[in-house]
């Protein structure tokens, strides 16, 4: 470890002493570094590889001279050392301190989120701040304890002054947490990312603390679900129009943002986005957005000529006034990626997203699922595409009919991702869908779709040729019409290597016995290296085979999801 990532002991003891109101409390690792220092002289911390490296020349005895200069060389080789050691202790400090979090060390990312931290624990984080002068990442989120005591932290951010990731996601910071934050942001002037997500006291005022405080090279704002007004979207188009290199805001989630409440508002926040020119990500899901938001949004799409990724989506007071933002769209020449599921698209809506569609040449995903209007417009959909560059397509929820069934099969082979779940026309004809599936496909969607026995063989006989031997998450839950002999066949089959997620649920209100195809998924367990989850809730498993299953994943860390209350009825039955 480089010695500028450390502090001394005596710095690190000076601020415990002040937290514990004068007395100095010492870890027994520090008493006994301090004996061993005090007992060793500075002859004997010379290195004995020095000594057993030396070639008989080397090791002629010295003149007075050399004597003397050697001695004044070693006393200030003793002082540098001891500094070193120092530190290394404070280095073994936060080394022990994760330790007892179940982390690793790292001198430049501190990633603590999910810790069940404590405000005294964030206290004594604080005081290790010093030994981490390298630091260039933290995360504390998802620690709700540690809300309303967030001052004992960013009081010693000036420890590092690097830091350029600061993460605080659902710590329940109080509107004074929040200041205390927008104080100490001047110590950290090099941040470019910062994520508030999950924090309800960033809204209703507490947002206003920040402004004007922002480090100019921020480059990331994160502000999910954090209760924010329309008078928190005035600040927060003041914030956007002085970070001239913002190039992600995700506001999601705040249903109040867009609420009319006089002048400014999110008009007031729309119109600011024109200044930030440097924006390529911008995303509004479920923020209430209408119309008349569309319309001031539209204005400022002109000047985000760098945009790659738009997300509108879980709006429904778009419905009817898409037209308002399409007119703009054509600005966006970079996007890649457009999302506006469950937003009760119109066939009006649609038609006017068709005609703007051939000006999105970089466009590589289009999420319009959840929008059953689109199940008639798919085929006009996909031809006005750049299909070579489609990689996802999902259509989920979209009401198909036959006809738009088999529209989806020509973009399907330049997808990645496939996803006609809850479309209970695939029922019997995935065959269709399987033929035109590319040789690289990663996520396959089909849940609750009525598949039949028959639709599992097909797919089994897919998995057999090798074609899905890169898919990564295969969702098949809630088709409880497949019988015992389709689930056998896919697990028998083999080809799925590359498989981490697979959900073979059924709904509800179901509840089926898997002893039937259960051996089966027993011997494809070792034939699936990349499994990390296994979801199979309401099917009904025997003791014995609780035991096998867990047998076989004994030196796995695979997450099997099954309803643990049907297990336990199903071992208790009189029939068992």
């Amino acid at each position: 470890m480089e010695a500028a990532g450390r502090t001394s002991c005596a710095d690190v003891c000076d601020g415990q002493r002040g937290r514990d109101g004068g007395t100095q409390r010492r870890s027994p690792l520090d008493l006994i570094m301090s004996q061993i220092r005090r007992k060793r002289t500075a002859s004997d911390r010379k290195p004995l590889r020095r000594f057993l490296s030396q070639t008989p020349d080397q090791s002629k005895i010295p003149e007075d001279g050399e004597v003397e200069s050697r001695e004044d060389r070693g006393k200030t080789s003793g002082v540098a050392e001891a500094a070193d050691g120092e530190r290394d202790v404070g280095w073994g400090r936060v080394c022990v301190f994760l330790q007892r979090l179940g982390k690793k060390a790292d001198s430049r990312s501190l990633s603590l989120a999910h810790c069940d931290l404590t405000a005294t624990d964030l206290l004594e984080l604080a005081t290790l701040l010093q030994c981490l002068s390298q630091l260039e990442e933290m995360d504390l989120s998802w620690n709700e304890l540690i809300g309303g005591s967030l001052k004992a932290l960013t009081s010693y951010l000036h420890h590092v002054s690097g830091l350029r990731t600061l993460r605080l996601c659902s710590c329940r910071l109080s509107p004074d947490d929040i200041t205390a934050l927008g104080e100490a942001l001047s110590c950290i002037p090099f941040l470019e990312i910062l994520d508030l997500s999950w924090n309800g006291g960033v809204g209703g005022g507490g947002l206003q603390c920040l402004l004007g405080k922002l480090p100019p090279r921020l480059r990331e704002l994160h502000l999910v679900a954090c209760q924010l007004t329309a008078a928190d979207a005035t600040v927060l188009g003041a914030m956007v129009s002085a970070l001239p290199k913002l190039s992600v805001l995700d506001a999601s989630c705040n249903p109040q943002l867009t609420q009319p409440v006089g002048p400014g508002g999110f008009r007031e926040l729309a119109a600011a986005l024109a200044h930030a020119t440097a924006l390529t990500v911008l995303r509004f899901q479920a923020c209430g957005l209408t119309t008349d938001c569309l319309d001031a949004l539209g204005g400022s799409l002109r000047f985000l000529a760098s945009m790659r990724e738009l997300d509108l989506s879980c709006n429904k007071g778009l419905s009817g006034g898409l037209n308002c933002l399409t007119v703009h769209l054509s600005h966006l020449t970079h996007l890649e990626s457009l999302d506006l599921h469950l937003s009760c698209l119109t066939c009006a809506d649609l038609e006017a997203l068709i005609q703007v569609l051939p000006s999105l040449m970089a466009l590589t995903e289009l999420d319009v699922s959840s929008n059953k209007e689109v199940g008639a417009v798919v085929h006009p959909l996909v031809t006005t595409l750049p299909l070579t560059q489609m990689r996802r397509l999902p259509l989920n929820s979209c009401s198909l009919s036959e006809e738009s069934y088999t529209a989806l099969a020509l973009v399907v082979p330049y997808l990645r991702s496939v996803n006609v779940s809850w479309c209970k026309v695939v029922s019997g004809r995935l065959a269709l869908l399987l033929d035109a599936l590319p040789s690289v496909i990663l996520e396959l969607h089909l849940s609750s779709c009525e598949l039949t026995t028959d639709d599992l063989r097909h797919l089994a006989a897919v998995c057999r040729r090798g074609c899905l031997s890169s898919l990564r998450l295969l969702d098949l839950s809630y088709n409880g019409s497949v019988g015992d002999e389709g689930w056998a066949a896919l697990f028998a089959a083999g080809g799925l290597g590359s498989l981490e997620e697979v959900d073979l649920s059924l709904r509800p209100s179901s509840s089926a016995s898997c002893s039937a195809w259960m051996p089966e998924l027993l011997c494809a367990l070792p034939r699936l290296p990349a499994l990390t989850r296994l979801s199979a809730q309401r099917w009904t498993i025997s003791s014995q085979d609780r035991q096998q299953l867990n047998h076989c994943l004994r030196k796995r860390s695979v997450l099997v999801d099954w309803d643990l209350d049907t297990t336990l009825k199903h071992q208790e039955s009189p029939e068992e």
